[in-house]
């Protein structure tokens, strides 16, 4: 059944139940969205708010579970990073970035990556705030914010124990939670979640699942109640979450366009398998024969990678309670490393690795002065400081002669890799380039150690005021200044496999044209200030019905780009001792572009929205209709091979209807959904990703002009529709039965927009049945998750090199699970 037919059948049964009965009300959702305490209902913002039980009831593990629910939300995992985005706009890979989307857990800023892939723990509720939260949010936060709020102590004790078992991928989940008072003025919280996970895509090379999880996180939260007017809490946490393998593959794989006889009308598997040399002997690369899977099946070809994780967290807060007035002390203390080893060539030859370390230190002070509510003027002021520090190392392997052997394979043949009229700015083959021969020995045992850091010092003062101008009418002014001061510095080697320097020679030459990589030292540093300001006008229409309209201006603060793999000089690679140009290129030298610093973004956004109770609290309808523009939109592009250059797209905009609502049909049936349209366009971006071997379309003749075009992950429409169902079938037990449809238009997963990797639209079900006890001692439950079996894209790129080095088309990507059914057990007391 077509997806809008479906869509609208559901319609209409559930309006028709409606209309049989209208009794029942909804129970109402507080959010702290602006820091207070309110009903959803009263936010003039875009926002979604999923409780703690939802979490765990629907299996969420983290954010990338989340993005089902929240419609214009985006999380993907990479190789080698983690994006999030909101409403079409994100950060792009690279671990010089802070993410555009802000997430704050208990008020602590949560900007890296990597932090994204956590594992959720004894949460009360996560919301999401849809565009620009520059003002009480503190940092970055220009796409918009996700609040992750954890459970507090319970005031009586209380505990619960949960398992949930999935045999098909072999998940195995564990939850402890024990909470009360110590004292009559101390109370504790301990919460920990065990998480093993065997993986849903079978590695034909290592002849293993993948990938593997296994999960540990503890908390400790102890809040003292010092006095009537003083409470302090403090949070203690750690986690690790390790991960053997990824749940990516080589989704098509085609025939190269090389002139080269070598290689010419051959897939990359192929090429891998069984390549000739000219003599017409096999060259003995010793490649898996799983290189030969070349298409979607979830079966990978991989020699193996991992992802070692380690976070740890302390924050005290303090509320101060004098008269009406609350003052507020949020300190936090915030870390985590990783240790990553990318198979990033993405198949089980021996070809290269990308071996990856961050280390990652914050520490934060807010100060909050929070006024009464219903005054005539409501205010919420405060400063904001953070310091942070990152060290990052990462580096290329080729620890094998794999493309040692094809190169100077290559380079005994006549041609090269393409030939001359390649679009590709580094040219052809390595001895078109130099006059090498034997170019695969220059990489020989070849290493590319690259050291970034990046250390930020930031201060801030907010103030967000409300005038309550009649009993209907109220204006709300805000702004934030921000002064913020960064230092970055990137160095670049080429190294043996201890990774000791080499000196100077053909391997410049030959890792230019290979890998698009080039020795460089650079440092910077920067300082600058931003103010953001927002206006806001509330009406209450009718004592059911609120309307809104804001205007606000957000930023995000420039930086350097970590990842990049040459210097932004654009000056030709010299040439190696005694290598003389190849007269048919009399250049002789490929020149390489690369970048460090760049500018911050700016965002400028309307919001008009309304929130809406009907049917005597039965139901309610949310829309907000929103436009936002941006201005040096930061962007990160993959360079063909292993980099990713950061650069500022001049401008972009955003704009689009989300629409929400909930209806409680009767006593025990409830239909809620959601439903977001987007239209993303490039206003003016002059230097994106070309697809392979596509001529250049952009002035600098080496990149592609994206001036017009959408961004990846943006889909005309998405949302979706949760059926709820709780009743007692006898005094002391209760059903409960949920059915959830996810659905979404088509949408490009990757960066350059190939056409031929697009995920075509689909509704996927998620499912639940359950029996468990009125007092809510206990619960037995069937989880089902992407019921409909439907193959998800989540994040689709190029083939490392296979273009650059073999002429051949092709891609990887990143997929979701497919269908599984999960057996949960919880028990209270």
């Amino acid at each position: 059944m077509k997806k809008g037919r479906w869509v609208a059948s559901l319609l209409f049964v559930a309006a028709a139940a409606g209309a049989q009965e209208r009794r029942a009300v909804l129970e109402e959702v507080i959010v702290t969205a602006q820091l207070r305490e309110q009903s959803l209902q009263d936010v003039p913002v875009s926002v979604s708010a999923i409780s703690g039980e939802k979490l765990m009831s629907a299996g969420l593990n983290k954010i990338e579970d989340l993005q089902a629910y929240i419609p214009n939300l985006t999380m993907t995992e990479n190789g080698i990073g983690t994006s999030i985005y909101i409403r079409g706009i994100g950060s792009g890979i690279n671990q010089g970035f802070e993410q555009s989307v802000g997430m704050y857990v208990d008020g602590i800023y949560y900007g890296r990556a990597q932090l994204a892939r956590a594992p959720f723990l004894d949460l009360a509720r996560v919301e999401v705030l849809r565009g620009p939260q520059n003002i009480l949010y503190g940092k970055n936060s220009i796409a918009g914010a996700i609040s992750i709020v954890t459970s507090r102590p319970s005031e009586e004790f209380e505990g619960s124990v949960s398992a949930t078992y999935e045999p098909r991928f072999e998940e195995e989940i564990l939850d402890l939670i024990l909470s009360g008072p110590i004292s009559d003025t101390l109370g504790y919280r301990f919460s920990a979640r065990l998480r093993n996970y065997g993986g849903f895509m079978e590695n034909l090379t290592l002849d293993r699942d993948e990938p593997a999880y296994d999960e540990a996180t503890y908390r400790l939260k102890l809040q003292w109640d010092a006095t009537d007017a003083l409470t302090v809490s403090v949070k203690g946490e750690l986690g690790s979450f390790d991960v053997t393998g990824r749940q990516a593959e080589i989704i098509d794989d085609f025939p190269s366009d090389s002139t080269n006889p070598l290689f010419e009308g051959r897939t990359h598997g192929q090429i891998l398998d069984n390549t000739r040399d000219p003599s017409g002997q096999v060259i003995n690369i010793d490649a898996d024969s799983s290189v030969l899977n070349n298409f979607q099946d979830y079966k990978r070809s991989s020699n193996g990678d991992f992802s070692i994780n380690n976070t740890e967290n302390l924050t005290i807060n303090a509320d101060w309670v004098r008269g009406d007035h609350t003052f507020t002390s949020i300190t936090g203390y915030m870390a985590y490393d990783y240790d990553d080893l990318c198979d990033c060539d993405f198949t089980g030859a021996e070809g290269f690795k990308v071996s990856l370390v961050e280390d990652y230190r914050q520490i934060s002070q807010e100060l909050r002065w929070i006024s009464p509510a219903g005054e005539d003027f409501e205010f919420i002021g405060g400063f904001y400081y953070q310091k942070s520090e990152l060290e990052f190392f990462d580096s290329i392997i080729v620890d094998s002669n794999l493309i040692v052997q094809l190169l100077n394979a290559a380079d005994a043949t006549e041609g090269g890799a393409r030939g001359d009229n390649d679009p590709n700015p580094l040219g052809g083959s390595p001895e078109e380039v130099a006059g090498i021969g034997d170019a695969g020995n220059a990489i020989a045992n070849l290493t590319s150690p690259r050291y970034f850091s990046s250390d930020s010092e930031l201060y801030s003062v907010f103030l967000q005021s409300t005038w309550n101008a009649t009993d209907t009418v109220r204006v709300t002014l805000g702004g934030r200044y921000s002064i913020e001061s960064k230092e970055g510095s990137r160095h670049f080697e080429f190294g043996d496999l201890n990774y000791n320097v080499r000196p100077f020679s053909e391997t410049d030459t030959v890792a230019a044209v290979s890998f698009a990589a080039e020795r460089h030292n650079l440092k910077g540093s920067r300082d600058e200030s931003q103010f953001s300001p927002l206006i806001n006008l509330q009406w209450d229409a009718t004592d059911d019905v609120m309307a809104y309209a804001t205007l606000s201006r957000g930023y995000k603060s420039g930086g350097y780009d970590a990842r990049s793999n040459a210097s932004p000089s654009a000056e030709p690679v010299p040439l190696p001792p005694g290598a003389a140009p190849n007269p048919a290129r009399p250049e002789g030298r490929p020149v390489l572009i690369g970048t460090f610093e760049y500018e911050e973004e700016e965002a400028t956004s309307l919001e008009l929205g309304f929130k809406s109770t009907l049917l005597d609290g039965a139901a309610e309808l949310n829309a907000a209709l929103f436009r936002t523009e941006f201005d040096n939109l930061q962007v990160s592009i993959f360079d063909g091979t292993l980099g990713f250059n950061v650069g500022n797209a001049a401008s972009a905009t955003t704009q689009g209807l989300e629409l929400d609502g909930r209806i409680q049909l009767s006593e025990y049936l409830m239909l809620a959904g959601a439903l977001a349209f987007l239209d993303f366009e490039f206003d003016d971006f002059q230097n994106g990703q070309c697809l392979a071997g596509q001529e250049p379309t952009a002035p600098d003749g080496i990149n592609c002009d994206y001036t017009g075009k959408t961004n990846q992950y943006v889909a005309d429409f998405a949302g979706n529709l949760v059926l709820t169902y709780i009743r007692p079938i006898s005094t002391e037990v209760g059903i409960g039965l949920s059915l959830d449809a996810i659905f979404t238009d088509d949408y490009n997963p990757a960066q350059n927009l190939d056409p031929i990797v697009q995920q075509d639209g689909y509704v996927k079900f998620n499912g639940r049945v359950g029996i468990a006890a009125i007092d809510k001692t206990w619960e037995l439950a069937l989880v089902g998750k992407n019921l409909t079996d439907e193959v998800i894209v989540m994040y689709a790129s190029d083939t490392p090199t296979a273009y650059t080095i073999f002429g051949n088309k092709g891609h990887y990507g990143f997929l979701e699970a497919p269908r599984s059914v999960a057996l949960q057990f919880g028990y209270r007391w």
